[in-house]
């Protein structure tokens, strides 16, 4: 048991260095990444604060020379003359008016420097995120991905606009203050150091207890943002089923997840500060206590006379240094807990971004493509696509087939290289896809994919999403090409209409029919047409299929679908089970094997 335990020890202890090294790390960067952009005005911030805190010290030292050389003597004279006395106060004023305008200057510079920082950094965040691959956003809730461009960025708002300079101006508040106390009293300076160090470790123990609850407390915050994202996406469903109970309850769970972390970390967070004022007050009366008997103890050789003026003005500098004592502490403990919210936000921009793939492009793609032995997985030692041979010419459509799980969605997401093969190889126009660059490679492939995404925007934009530089005239030929003219014509606005909420005042089949135009203007000479006409009713079916053939025409097409009138006029018809092949041929062929397809054709598992 003994040596279980020292095993254990040691694991924590190089748990905990292996923590502060990275915490260290993650702060170097913060500060790396804020000094690159704002040199210069972090320099005028520090000299601010210098002049800030040296205007502090004066008033402070002020207090001696006001006793020893104003107020005492003054009292002792029969006419006291108050004009010297007038000048210092006036001269006093003039370096605290200067104080109070670096310190304005110095927090003004910070709000321009932190915001920046962050403008910057939520760039960098989404800018990053775009180059992410697609398995980033199926290992990782979305609500989660949302937390780190709010709660995490503005926890690292706090610490660039509050605890950084708060921090600076402490040190140097600290530093000239223990110079001048040293000057005025080495006696009384050891016994204020020994309380700031007390105060020190204090906080510092304080501080260890509540940094594993605030990583705890940003996590929890992910979670419940992607919870709320995940309900209110999927609100329709929810009622549904009559899910409203069961998801207030599971939402009160993470709630209440999010409560406990939050009080736990808070909870030791906020005694730190009445813990250090009060010892900071002990401090100060027992400096008072020693200070008084000193001063009204006779001089001797061993011991100079402490003069009443050198003692207020002592007090008052062990006000202006444990203050500073105990701000460090306290802003250190916000710095590492805050560093948590850092951690996270590089540990996304760390992320492997999407590689480019290879260095050809294609110019003037035919729309070949064929799978050789393909084997593939989303993970190891589950296998989800065995051995594929498919040959598509250019300008033939190829219909998928199969059950739910069988791997047909799959297929066209290796095409457009969203995931990577393990065996195989995929050709498009006689060229292995990992020759080409994946932007190129994307470019000549239309998607339509079965659950349609409309942005914010008017109609006219989500068309023109498929293909940029398009005028206005090709987003409405492509609309009339696919059936979609006559219902835009029909909204408020016509092309115009401003969709919100992926598009929620449109029906399904119409937010399909856009998501076709879409494909359509990018004139692609491959469509993957995936479940493209599910959400549309058979009488808007007919209506669109005219143009659906007219787009398909002279293009490599792969369908997913279940609907025969999709399904039968295909060039090939593949049909998979658990992700390998067992029939393929045209509609009447395979009719003809009477296999699997024709069991799905006959019992309506593909329904005309």
């Amino acid at each position: 048991m003994y040596g279980m335990g020292m095993g254990r020890h040691r694991v924590d202890g190089f748990d905990r260095r292996e923590s502060t090294a990275s915490r260290k790390a993650t702060l170097w960067r913060v500060g790396r990444y804020v000094f690159g952009h704002y040199r210069f005005s972090l320099l005028v911030v520090v000299a601010c604060i210098v002049v800030s805190s040296a205007a502090t010290l004066v008033s402070s030292l002020f207090t001696k020379t006001l006793f020893d050389d104003y107020i005492v003597p003054l009292t002792r004279m029969d006419n006291p003359e108050y004009g010297s006395l007038a000048q210092a106060l006036f001269g006093l004023a003039v370096v605290l008016f200067v104080g109070v305008v670096c310190s304005y200057a110095y927090n003004r510079m910070m709000i321009h420097v932190s915001q920046g920082t962050m403008l910057r950094l939520r760039k960098d965040l989404f800018s990053h995120m775009q180059s992410l691959p697609v398995g980033f956003f199926d290992t990782h809730a979305h609500g989660d991905v949302m937390s780190h461009f709010t709660n995490d960025v503005d926890t690292l708002r706090q610490l660039i606009g509050q605890s950084l300079p708060s921090l600076l101006s402490s040190l140097i508040t600290l530093t000239i203050t223990f110079a001048s106390m040293v000057v005025l009293s080495v006696p009384l300076t050891i016994v204020a150091v020994i309380m700031s160090v007390v105060m020190a470790l204090a906080t510092m123990k304080l501080g260890r207890l509540s940094r594993s609850h605030f990583r705890e407390q940003q996590v929890n915050i992910g979670r419940v943002n992607g919870f709320i994202e995940e309900m209110m996406t999927g609100q329709k469903v929810v009622k549904v089923f009559n899910h409203e109970a069961q998801a207030v309850s599971d939402f009160g769970k993470i709630n209440e997840e999010l409560r406990s972390s939050a009080y736990n970390a808070n909870k030791i967070a906020n005694i730190v500060m009445p813990v250090n004022g009060n010892l900071g007050n002990l401090g100060y009366v027992l400096i008072a206590v020693v200070g008084a008997a000193w001063a009204l103890t006779p001089s001797t050789s061993q011991l100079a006379p402490l003069s009443l003026g050198t003692l207020v003005a002592f007090l008052t500098l062990n006000k202006n240094f444990s203050r500073p004592v105990s701000s460090i502490s306290q802003e250190i403990n916000s710095i590492l807990n805050a560093s948590v919210g850092a951690e996270r936000i590089f540990e996304m921009l760390d992320e492997q971004p999407e590689d480019e793939g290879g260095a050809l492009t294609l110019d003037s793609p035919l729309g070949g493509v064929e799978f050789r032995d393909v084997d593939f997985s989303y993970v190891p030692d589950r296998q989800v696509l065995f051995d594929i041979n498919i040959k598509a010419m250019p300008g033939k459509k190829i219909a998928f087939v199969g059950g739910t799980g069988a791997g047909k969605t799959t297929l066209t997401n290796l095409i457009n290289r969203f995931y990577d093969i393990q065996d195989g190889t995929i050709l498009y126009d006689g060229v292995n896809i990992y020759e080409l660059n994946k932007k190129s490679l994307r470019r000549s492939l239309g998607i339509v994919l079965q659950e349609t995404r409309l942005f914010t925007g008017s109609v006219l934009d989500n068309i023109r999403f498929g293909r940029l530089d398009a005028n206005d005239h090709d987003c409405v030929r492509a609309a009339k090409l696919v059936g979609a003219d006559a219902f835009i014509r029909r909204l408020s606005d016509g092309y115009h209409t401003v969709l919100s909420g992926d598009g929620g005042n449109l029906s399904q089949g119409e937010r399909q029919l856009l998501a076709i135009a879409r494909a359509a203007i990018a004139d692609p000479p491959v469509l993957i047409l995936d479940e493209a006409t599910s959400s549309i009713d058979t009488r808007t079916e007919r209506l669109v299929q005219q143009g659906m053939d007219q787009l398909m025409k002279g293009r490599t097409t792969f369908i997913i679908a279940h609907r025969l009138s999709t399904v039968r006029n295909a060039d090939c018809i593949i049909v998979l089970e658990r992700g390998r092949i067992i029939e393929q041929g045209t509609h009447d062929e395979l009719l003809a094997l009477r296999g699997k397809y024709y069991q799905l054709y006959t019992g309506s598992g593909i329904a005309s």
